[in-house]
């Protein structure tokens, strides 16, 4: 009788389980910022105005905001990789229902199907995650897959656009959504929810001695949150900070920079490209400035919240004033501002409630960025609809004054910060 095959050791295999929930993630990015390069061919094939493609992009957002609570909970009752292969399969096939939508209504209905079915992947992760890694090396593997997020940003810019270039935006998310669903499949074969399912030794024995934390109920455990104020000076920087970068990034920055700056759509895509860099380098940037260099979480929130004031003025008083070479730069610092900053944003977060809850607190402020995205783009589209136009495109004015509800939103995200409490010192106080 041949002898069983020895099973891979943990170590390796861990590493194989990351990499396809990481490339997972990255598609998360990809179908949130995607709208942005391919914006002005889908209102052209589809016939949309402004506000209509505002309306069409943030459809993905409220299912995704909607389901971060349910999420927790299907991955406790299903298990994280049930959950995860569902529901990418759903993102999948409404990737290519996108891709083959013919009506303004068709795609907003594949839009809403996208979100609902991407947003069952980062609570999983995370819970997945905790089982095949060391808390020691926890934090380090969540910096490591919002690096990998901004890989999905990247390849929604530059790579969409000569993608769409040579495919069509239809025929790119029906590639898309190939990809998607082969993904999902990938996971379902190949990631197991624990190393104890492979019949492997756990990443962490359980500590000796250690009690177990006191289960909270779901619903006691949201009303302590949302009765607590602290919550809701970060709620509200969210919702401000996170809706600018998805607004600007995700969508409305590639029309302004083809139809304000005169870019084609591969030059768009490029600038747009810094965004993922600023939050591949800006994330493991801020999280060093917060930890070592100025012991604060609140100071680097306030610092950010007052930059992207500043940054929005040009937007506003000056939208032809850039070059192409400080459009890069504008677009890199903005993202660092808007997106990077949110890892201090969730730090804050899980520090001001006990471990007991930290969890549900998490899960309902990531409700606020993405509803900041679902509010933000078609208010934006419903200005610039209503603007003046030449030949049919909204001028350098128009996006001027459709862009002062960035200045509203970032003096109401620096009035938030101003008001959050500080989480680091009194923690390394007590310790």
């Amino acid at each position: 009788m041949p002898p069983s095959p020895v099973p891979p050791r943990p170590a390796a295999y861990r590493w194989l389980v990351f990499a396809l929930l990481a490339l997972a993630y990255l598609l998360v990015y990809f179908h949130r910022t995607s709208p942005a390069v391919v914006a002005k061919d889908i209102m052209r094939d589809l016939g949309a105005g402004e506000a209509l493609l505002g309306v069409l992009a943030s459809a993905y957002f409220y299912p995704y905001a909607l389901m971060q609570i349910p999420a927790g909970l299907l991955s406790d009752s299903w298990g994280p990789r049930r959950t995860i292969t569902v529901f990418f399969l759903l993102a999948g096939a409404a990737s290519i229902f996108f891709g083959l939508a013919g009506s303004v209504a068709t795609a907003t209905a594949a839009r809403v199907l996208v979100g609902l079915g991407v947003s069952m992947l980062f609570v999983p992760t995370i819970k997945v995650l905790t089982r095949w890694f060391r808390l020691r090396e926890f934090s380090f593997m969540m910096g490591l897959l919002m690096a990998v997020g901004g890989l999905g940003v990247l390849g929604a810019a530059s790579p969409l656009a000569f993608l769409s270039a040579a495919l069509g935006w239809r025929g790119s998310f029906l590639a898309i959504g190939g990809i998607t669903l082969a993904l999902a499949l990938a996971i379902w074969f190949l990631v197991r929810n624990s190393p104890e399912e492979m019949g492997l030794p756990p990443a962490e024995a359980p500590s000796a001695g250690v009690p177990a934390a006191s289960a909270i109920g779901l619903m006691a455990g949201i009303g302590m949150v949302l009765r607590q104020p602290r919550f809701w000076p970060v709620a509200v920087w969210f919702f401000c900070t996170s809706g600018m970068f998805f607004s600007f990034v995700g969508l409305w920055g590639g029309p302004f920079l083809q139809d304000v700056h005169g870019l084609s759509k591969a030059q768009a895509g490029g600038v747009l490209s810094m965004a993922a860099v600023g939050m591949i380098l800006g994330s493991p940037a801020l999280s060093w400035i917060s930890d070592r260099l100025l012991g604060s979480r609140k100071k680097v929130m306030v610092g950010a919240a007052f930059l992207t004031l500043l940054a929005v003025l040009p937007l506003v008083f000056w939208p032809t004033a850039f070059s192409l070479w400080s459009l890069y730069v504008w677009c890199l610092l903005f993202s660092v501002l808007t997106s990077s900053v949110v890892v201090i944003g969730f730090t804050t977060t899980k520090e001001l409630f006990p471990v007991s809850i930290a969890g549900t607190a998490t899960g309902l402020v990531n409700l606020f960025p993405f509803m900041g995205g679902a509010v933000l783009q078609p208010v934006l589209g419903l200005i610039l609809q209503g603007q003046e136009k030449v030949g049919g495109i909204p001028t350098a004015g128009g996006y001027s004054r459709a862009f002062l509800v960035y200045l509203l939103t970032a003096s109401l995200a620096l009035l938030a910060s101003l008001l959050l409490k500080e989480t680091l010192a009194p923690r390394r106080a007590e310790a």
